[in-house]
């Protein structure tokens, strides 16, 4: 049955998606009308029927609402800004300027389980102007006329810590952008979170909820401010950064050490002894049975470093060794038999400690360290931030304690791999030091990863750093910043490699180093403007949004910026911002373009009406995917397309 968000320019409506995949799993919680049987599901949670209310849960005011809220579909668009791009043909990196929660909403199902790690330091909670305006009708002006974008930019709401929803206001604004950012994550992503003492309890718990408590990493101490602030009589020197990975498939690299010297060598490199075995006794020989086995030492087969001849079958005068017991749990060997039988004698041996007996250790060859849970070093603290953003904007102060630029890169060589084109994604982008952080580290290790910053032209208190500097928006903070940084990475390469930037490769040279800017903004389709009549019936309103639309849209085309609208329309179809479109020369009566982001596909036509040869072609290539404008077709050509495309048609 046809309702009034078919007729909407939406981007995906993930309740309805959710809901769809419960009946395929369960059609039998549904009733013969194909609505949710609610006391049947509380069967298949609850079967027992349990009523009691004490339990453990984590609640607040407003959950509910803010959850309902982040799987909302978005009317709203972005748009292109050319003036603002820096090298947009070099790169797919993209910073946008607007509100967060919206941008996520277009963006979730493009990017789709695409982003491999997520950073994001977002408003602490401290009692200052923080909190995103979710409502955009209720009580304030409408959000086009906030963010459109006006030059004012947007006022944000204010959380004084008197209210008696403070903590709730702060966990709403962060709960529906959490739970759409997971919905992003590939599923070996991982999510690095900035916080100090104010809200840091209630994120661990959020973080549980949304990501799962088995897929906590680590709450990582950086110490932020060496000589420490007074807080009540104790100098506070710390914040923290939150950890979570989406799924077992995940893993966190270890950082590089470059000028690492290893203290053992032979005949193959130096190296340094790890013990085989798991000291994590969440992994013990009830769950990994298979990491669970004997090795046999001989211990009378010894070489120069003191190592000892190992092997899988017991033999006469050898001795057998297994994981060692911990906490009244059997450890077991972080490697399965295969990967040990590989590795027997060559890269792991037995050895003989003090007061320890013999273990089983690798010759570990990295020069690679584990990312600790404390971090002490100067590149990690705020002061060295605000140098370097200073040093970018010639001695002015732009910015209040921004992250330092190596923090974040030490986060990204955590959370990628310099080989593949992982996407780093910011929702809380600030100065933009995530997208700095990004470019730089690709310099290092010569890397493709990619960012998306998403910032909202925010408006600067008037006593902060960035408006005495004469911006009246965060955004264009985030935009400059980045322009700069780009700028001084091009004359650093041209000092060390002249050559690269005079013999025709400056493509190459530059490659990867630059961004393309979008705004959040209101919808193309005037439709989005039409609100239902609550006397009326459902049938009446369609029949009026029908109408609407027919009278409102018949100039779209021509009265609108096609790129504009090719971009509205791709998006909300499921493509990524980086797409490309090529007009397609078979078709010689209507403008057909072909677009693709690489991983999807589809011809599309934005032409005031389809002409009957188009509609052949498709008769005849009935596996090409097609996108139109709903209003350039009349009944017969939109019935034989949707006969012959199937669900590959769609009337935009």
């Amino acid at each position: 049955m046809e309702n009034i968000n078919d007729l909407m320019p939406l981007s995906n409506d993930w309740n309805k998606e959710r809901l769809t995949q419960l009946k395929k799993l369960f059609p039998d919680l549904f009733t013969n009308e194909g609505k949710l049987n609610i006391e049947e599901l509380k069967k298949v949670v609850d079967p027992a029927s349990v009523s009691e209310t004490e339990r453990y849960e984590f609640r607040w005011f407003g959950k509910s609402a803010s959850k309902r809220n982040a799987y909302t579909p978005s009317n709203a668009t972005l748009m292109y800004d050319e003036t603002k791009s820096v090298n947009p043909t070099e790169s797919e990196n993209i910073i946008i300027e607007g509100e967060n929660l919206e941008a996520l909403k277009l963006l979730s199902d493009s990017y789709r389980e695409q982003v491999k790690c997520i950073y994001i330091d977002p408003p602490y909670n401290t009692g200052k102007d923080f909190v995103y305006s979710d409502n955009y009708t209720e009580d304030k002006k409408p959000y086009w006329e906030q963010t459109g974008v006006t030059e004012n930019g947007v006022k944000i709401d204010s959380n004084i810590d008197s209210d008696g929803r403070y903590h709730s206001n702060w966990l709403n604004m962060m709960y529906s952008r959490l739970l759409l950012s997971r919905t992003m994550l590939k599923p070996e992503g991982v999510i690095f979170i900035s916080l100090d003492d104010n809200e840091i309890h209630h994120l661990r718990k959020l973080c549980d909820e949304v990501f799962g408590e088995q897929n906590f990493i680590a709450c990582i101490s950086v110490v932020s401010n060496p000589r420490g602030r007074d807080y009540g009589g104790v100098a506070k020197m710390h914040e923290y950064i939150m950890v979570y990975i989406k799924s077992e498939d995940s893993e966190i690299n270890d950082l590089n050490e470059p000028d690492k010297i290893f203290p053992f060598t032979d005949s193959i490199s130096g190296y340094e002894l790890r013990e085989l075995r798991n000291r994590n006794i969440a992994f013990n020989s009830e769950n990994r049975p298979n990491l669970y086995y004997p090795f046999y030492i001989n211990p009378k087969n010894q070489d120069e470093n003191d190592l000892y001849e190992i092997g899988l079958e017991p033999k006469d005068g050898w001795i057998e060794l297994y994981p060692k017991e911990s906490q009244g749990f059997k450890t077991v060997w972080r490697w399965g038999k295969p990967k040990s039988l590989e590795n027997m004698n060559i890269n792991i041996a037995g050895k003989e400690m003090e007061d320890e007996g013999f273990q089983i250790v690798e010759k570990y060859r990295k020069k690679t360290k584990m990312a600790r849970s404390v971090w002490w070093d100067k590149e990690d603290n705020t002061e060295k931030g605000t140098l370097l953003v200073k040093a970018l904007f010639e001695g002015k102060k732009v910015m209040d304690f921004p992250k330092p630029v190596e923090m974040i890169q030490k986060i990204i060589e955590m959370g990628t791999a310099a080989d593949s084109k992982d996407i780093v994604l910011d929702f809380f982008g600030g100065s933009g030091t995530t997208a700095q952080a990004v470019m730089q580290q690709n310099q290092i290790d010569n890397g493709n990863r990619q960012f998306i910053l998403i910032q909202l032209p925010e408006i600067p208190d008037e006593k902060s750093a960035a408006y005495k500097a004469g911006y009246r928006k965060i955004s264009d903070i985030t935009i400059e910043r980045n322009k700069r940084a780009i700028t001084k990475i091009i004359e650093e390469k041209k000092n060390k490699q002249p050559d690269l930037f005079t013999n025709g490769h400056k493509e190459d040279a530059i490659k990867g180093l630059g961004f393309k800017v979008f705004k959040l903004v209101k919808s193309n389709f005037p439709r989005v403007e039409w609100a239902p009549d609550v006397e009326k019936s459902d049938e009446e309103n369609i029949a009026s949004l029908k109408k609407y639309i027919a009278d409102k849209e018949a100039q779209l085309v021509t009265a609108f910026n096609r790129d504009e609208l090719l971009t509205e329309i791709l998006l909300k179809n499921g493509f990524q911002l980086n797409y490309k479109a090529d007009k397609q020369e078979q078709f010689k009566k209507n403008e057909i373009l072909l677009a693709t982001d690489g991983i999807k596909e589809t011809l599309i036509c934005l032409d005031v009406a389809i002409d009957a040869d188009t509609v052949e072609y498709f008769k005849k290539h009935t596996d090409k995917k097609f996108i139109c404008l709903e209003r350039a077709l009349d009944t017969t050509k939109k019935y034989n397309l949707k006969h012959y495309l199937g669900d590959l048609f769609n009337a935009f």
